[in-house]
């Protein structure tokens, strides 16, 4: 039976890295929805504690350490297992960074996660790079750990990332260390200074992403953004009235350009996912854009506060009255101040309303 699948995987060889990659995307996007469920924890926790395993019996492998054991006639299948759950991992990432309605500025480190997730395509070929090695795995490490301990304690802050990042490092440093002092052809291949430093810099630089709110506040998502004409709260549920979007642009529920009456509010309905008893305090920021000037200027910030656990996430929203024309963004931010994500509309005055193509939807 071995033979035959040594056989088969030497004719596909080159088609294996696309197969391990499409393989655990496909795997994830089918199984993975809540980070605070229980299975999302054990498959990622999972992940994790198989990528360090590997990466440590593929880097003791070339001196000898398996000959004659149990792992040795698996060696050649330790780059897959590798690919696979780096693959794994940045897809999981990947699927629940995308469940925010809008990425705003923090789109640059969503692109990394999806730049990752496709470079793991070529990965095999430059597993060989320990220097490569280390850095996918810290960046994982990082990104694993600020998910997992907010869930884990139900609080997420500026010190909570700070200690995640830590825990990471802390991790990744002494898994190294441990490989370099395990493996002289370790230490032949690469520089502990070298490589502790790139690990550094790129500690630094996630740091400095999320003081510069590049990095969504995760793991809080924006489910759902609309501005509407009217909303009611009625038994628990909200109904939400707002402008159809034509037919055609059928990716968006409701009109960005909110027709507006004189005397009348502006709504803005927001529903934010939070894991199960996670308690955030979250704004809705209403920010106008100066036409002479082309900057946004705050109009108002409204706060309240969210309480995880709910699928379709945690609902709220604010309101406005006799608001000026232009354009307009509602930022939905922390107490941190980051962006969860944005709502966008622009208003024009009308003192007669008529096919405004009006729907109410209860959430």
């Amino acid at each position: 039976m071995l033979i035959r699948l040594r056989a088969y995987l030497r004719l596909r060889k080159k088609y294996l890295p696309v197969i391990f990659f499409m393989t655990g995307f496909i795997w994830d996007t089918l199984t993975l929805g809540r980070i605070d469920r229980l299975y999302d924890r054990v498959i990622l926790s999972t992940y994790m504690a198989s990528l360090t395993t590997c990466l440590y019996l593929y880097n003791v492998a070339d001196d000898g350490k398996w000959k004659e054991t149990f792992f040795e006639k698996y060696e050649k299948f330790l780059p897959l297992a590798i690919q696979f759950f780096l693959g794994g991992l940045c897809s999981a990432y990947v699927i629940y960074f995308s469940r925010s309605v809008s990425l705003t500025k923090t789109l640059s480190f969503f692109i990394i996660l999806v730049v990752l997730l496709f470079a793991n395509e070529l990965l095999k070929k430059r597993i060989s790079n320990k220097y490569l090695q280390f850095s996918a795995y810290f960046f994982m490490n990082f990104t694993f750990f600020t998910f997992f301990i907010p869930v884990l304690i139900r609080q997420m802050n500026t010190f909570i990332f700070l200690i995640s990042g830590f825990v990471s490092l802390t991790i990744t440093t002494a898994l190294i260390v441990y490989i370099y002092r395990s493996s002289p052809s370790t230490r032949k291949e690469i520089s502990k200074k070298k490589t502790l430093g790139i690990i550094a810099g790129l500690y630094l630089m996630i740091n400095t992403f999320y003081f510069l709110n590049l990095i969504p506040p995760v793991p809080l998502a924006l489910d759902t953004g609309i501005v509407a004409h009217n909303i009611q709260k009625l038994n628990g549920d909200y109904e939400v009235t707002y402008q159809q979007e034509v037919w055609y642009k059928f990716w968006r529920q409701n009109d960005l350009t909110y027709i507006q009456e004189p005397e009348t509010n502006v709504y803005v309905y927001t529903s934010i996912f939070a894991p199960t008893d996670l308690r955030k305090a979250v704004a809705h920021r209403w920010r106008w854009k100066n036409p002479e000037t082309g900057r946004w200027q705050t109009v108002d910030q409204i706060g309240y506060e969210i309480t995880g656990g709910r699928d379709a996430g945690y609902r709220g929203f604010t309101f406005k009255r006799n608001i000026r024309e232009g354009d307009w963004r509602v930022d939905v931010i922390t107490e941190e101040g980051q962006i969860i994500g944005i709502v966008r509309f622009r208003v024009e005055m009308a003192d007669e309303v008529e096919d405004l193509r009006l729907e109410t939807k209860v959430f």
